[in-house]
């Protein structure tokens, strides 16, 4: 039972990244120096989706379910909701680097926001460099 809670905490704690590297941006706009810590994810996650790696999260979460005497993402509510946005089925290579132009590109636009508000913050504004 506990490689069960492992294995779930780690899906939780995946889908949870993802989703800091696709809406984080916007709590950067809130709390700028939280893009320390974006940035660096969004460089990851991009990388992950164009190279085409398998994030750790994932092994690390099957062998749990392995120690926990699962086989696979069946039964309960966090394997039939979490599971299929994190394992997509149907999951092909131009899908993957389409979902890491998506995540760039959302993150683009959020920190040229926060860029020209800093900016717009700046003794003299747009005029000086």
């Amino acid at each position: 039972m506990t490689w069960r809670v492992l294995a779930d905490a780690v899906l939780v704690l995946h889908f949870a990244f993802i989703a800091f590297v696709v809406l984080g941006g916007l709590f950067v706009l809130r709390w700028p120096r939280l893009a320390w810590f974006h940035l660096p994810a969004v460089a990851w996650a991009a990388g992950i989706s164009f190279v085409g790696w398998i994030c750790p999260l994932t092994p690390l979460e099957n062998r749990l379910r392995a120690l926990g005497g699962e086989s696979g993402y069946s039964g309960g509510f966090i394997h039939h909701y979490l599971t299929s946005l994190i394992y997509p089925a149907g999951l092909t290579r131009t899908i993957q680097i389409a979902l890491g132009v998506f995540v760039v590109g959302v993150n683009l636009a959020v920190y040229f926001r926060l860029w020209k508000r800093w900016r717009g913050k700046r003794p003299g504004g747009d005029s000086h460099f």
